[in-house]
Parts: structure tokens; sequence; C-alpha cells
């Protein structure tokens, strides 16, 4: 149960948001070109809608769960310090 907790949470790291955003850039430029291109080939507009929104579900379900390979470089949190009572 806890592993799909961790899922739901959806932790990674910053390098891993910079991935994500990385293959979310090329992939959306990507996919539109290729929606273009059949489209245009077919002279379907109805083709194009339907690649680029296959396009972008497969997409969504590449970068949007918290794969290990987004999450490589954990952040290391400091230490929490003691409270001190401050003096006047």
């Amino acid at each position: 149960m806890s592993s799909f907790r961790d899922l739901l949470e959806g932790k990674i790291d910053f390098y891993g948001q910079k991935k994500a955003d990385d293959v979310v850039r090329i992939a959306s430029i990507a996919s539109t070109i290729l929606s273009f291109v059949l489209g245009f080939a077919l002279q379907s507009l109805r083709i194009t809608m339907g690649t680029f929104a296959l396009c972008t579900v497969v997409l969504a379900l590449v970068v949007l769960p918290p794969w290990p390979a987004f999450n490589k470089h954990p952040v290391q949190w400091q230490a929490a310090q003691p409270a001190t009572p401050k003096s006047k």
C-alpha cells in the first residue's frame, strides 16, 4: 500500500524535473510535426487530431508518474538545528 501512496505523491528531484521538461518539449514538437505530416499526406483532419491526441496520452504516461529515472538525485536536506533560547 505504501508503494501506491508513493506513486500518488509524485516526488521527483530537480534533475528529474529538468529531464521530464526536456522530454515533454522534444516529444511535443515531434508529435506536432508527425501529426501534421500524416494529416497532410492523408488529407484528413481526423488523422491529424487523432495522432496528436494519441501522442499526448503516451507522453502523459511517460512523464506524469514519478518513475525512478526521475528521482536519481534526491535532495539531501540539512538536519534540523535544536532551538536555543534567545538572550536579550
